[in-house]
């Protein structure tokens, strides 16, 4: 298959439409990362998706419309939904919805609810209004990789798997959408994202945290949003998270990488922009201003995949605080390490 990579004009916007109405796949972007899309209502073309990904079959896909009205086709929007509606969409919020009987099985990974979001990027709701049918999407990556926040990131992970690339530019947020679960007991973030907990409360009161944002889901635990159970956002390296007081973390990160340079491997540090002076003459990478997390959403993938670009074998990082956005940050880093952690203290043999 050849794939055909166009910015979203009026003719390819009109194509991809075509596609999807067809039973195709077409690669769009939002302002999360960039989607993978099929027609959410065609169990064969959303079976397409999870081929062209490599995604197991028990992880659950997000289905997006550039209208409410398209809500009715596949799921019962709950009451206390319609505020959260309309205070965040379009835009990086998936909303947890009792799913209809029409929606294939597929898209839920058999549960029954449906995850639902409105884009905010321009040519997904163009691209969205020319198929006229809701659209099942999961990132537009090989399944484990780091998500896609350019149309080059789609390209390579997906030539020839797919007849159409819509290029829209960089992703503004570079992180997936929050998705947000009000169908179980109290309002519980499955996945945390650009919209966060403190936006979320003033309208909703308490939102717990689901259990698994910080640590692998357990082998009897539900996945009832995306990004939960698997290895995700992962290199070819192997990703480890450094902790603990400024100083420490980065004199353990050059520990750690002269250990590992003289055993023969490539190494990276992936650093804050304010520590940049303190790594001359080590392979780095900046993850922005450690005092903007949206700047290091914005990069985080990006910067993951230029360390397979690099060929890099380990992969030391920081981390942020867990608080805002840096939740989402640390949500991707963690699950990019399979949660693997070392403390500063003790790389530097401190007690």
């Amino acid at each position: 298959m050849e794939t055909l990579v166009s910015s979203p004009t009026p003719e390819s916007l009109r194509m991809a439409g075509e596609i999807l109405r067809s039973g195709g796949l077409v690669a769009f972007p939002t302002e999360t990362v960039y989607g993978l899309g099929a027609c959410a209502m065609n169990a064969s073309a959303v079976r397409g998706i999870f081929e062209a990904k490599g995604r197991p079959g028990d992880n659950p896909l997000i289905v997006h419309v550039c209208d409410p009205s398209q809500l009715d086709l596949f799921c019962t929007p709950m009451p206390s939904l319609f505020p959260l509606m309309d205070r965040f969409w379009p835009g990086p919020l998936t909303l947890l919805m009792p799913r209809r009987p029409a929606l294939p099985d597929i898209v839920t990974a058999g549960l029954d609810t449906v995850a639902v979001r409105m884009p905010a990027h321009p040519a997904a709701l163009e691209m969205l209004r020319e198929a006229g049918v809701p659209v099942a999407a999961p990132s537009a990556n090989r399944s484990g990789r780091p998500s896609p926040t350019k149309a080059a990131h789609v390209l390579e992970d997906m030539e020839g798997r797919v007849p159409l690339i819509l290029d829209g530019g960089d992703c503004q947020v570079g992180l997936e959408s929050t998705v947000l679960d009000l169908c179980h007991g109290r309002p519980t973030i499955l996945r945390p994202g650009g919209i966060t907990r403190e936006m979320l409360e003033p309208l909703l009161g308490t939102v717990d945290l689901a259990g698994s944002i910080l640590r692998p889901l357990g082998d009897h635990e539900v996945a009832r949003s995306p990004g939960m159970r698997y290895r995700h956002y992962a290199p070819r390296g192997l990703v480890t998270l450094v902790e603990g007081d400024e100083s420490q973390v980065l004199e353990a990160m050059k520990r750690l990488y002269r250990r590992d340079e003289a055993e023969g491997r490539r190494v990276l540090l992936l650093c804050f922009e304010e520590h940049i002076p303190d790594l001359a003459g080590f392979a780095h990478c900046s993850l922005g201003s450690g005092r903007h997390p949206e700047e290091t959403a914005r990069v985080l993938f990006d910067r993951l995949r230029e360390a397979d670009t690099m060929q890099m074998d380990r992969i030391y990082s920081e981390v942020t605080p867990v608080q805002g956005l840096g939740l989402a940050v640390m949500n991707r880093l963690g699950r990019a390490a399979s949660f693997r952690t070392l403390s500063a203290r003790e790389v530097l043999g401190e007690t």
